[in-house]
């Protein structure tokens, strides 16, 4: 879709206003949107996120970790240009960057582990894999809990599990 302002280039940004009950929608490229002041959702905050999220990288440049700087072969971003931005530059950066990038991504968003429900495509062993993990968990707590009865009934399912593997 191109820029509604210009006509030129291709649409990256999308403005949705509701006014009075009506909404409408505007579509530009990123030069008209920040001509029009649509540079960030959270510009005029005070707010500034890749300050924010560059507190959580530390102030270590990449240089100082390895005598190699370190580059995403897909989009040239470097360890220090995500740490200064808080953005990371391409799905790649991830796998690249993944020892530096996990212990930030941990203290974030707090677990690791997977969470919810698993996709119709997950395999049998990564489920019962996940539901040993959750018995033990289940298990530990019935033991804090001096729940005996519990623990026992937890601990004959986990054996049965095993022996079935």
């Amino acid at each position: 879709m191109l820029c509604q302002n210009c006509g030129k280039n291709e649409a990256t940004t999308h403005v949705k206003r509701i006014i009075n009950g009506e909404a409408a929608e505007t579509h530009l490229c990123s030069q008209c949107a920040a001509a029009l002041g649509y540079n960030s959702v959270f510009s005029g905050f005070g707010l500034n996120l890749g300050n924010i999220f560059s507190g959580f990288f530390g102030d270590i440049p990449v240089s100082k970790l390895s005598n190699k700087v370190i580059r995403c072969e897909k989009c040239g971003s470097t360890f220090e240009d995500i740490a200064r931005s808080g953005m990371v530059g391409c799905a790649d950066c991830y796998k690249t960057f993944y020892d530096k990038l996990l212990p930030s991504l941990q203290r974030i968003h707090g677990k690791t582990d997977h969470q919810g429900k698993f996709p119709q495509g997950a395999s049998e062993e990564v489920k019962k894999a996940h539901k040993v993990t959750e018995l033990k968990a289940e298990l530990n707590k019935a033991i804090d809990e001096q729940n005996f009865e519990r623990a026992a009934q937890i601990r004959d399912e986990l054996r049965e599990m095993e022996e079935q593997q």
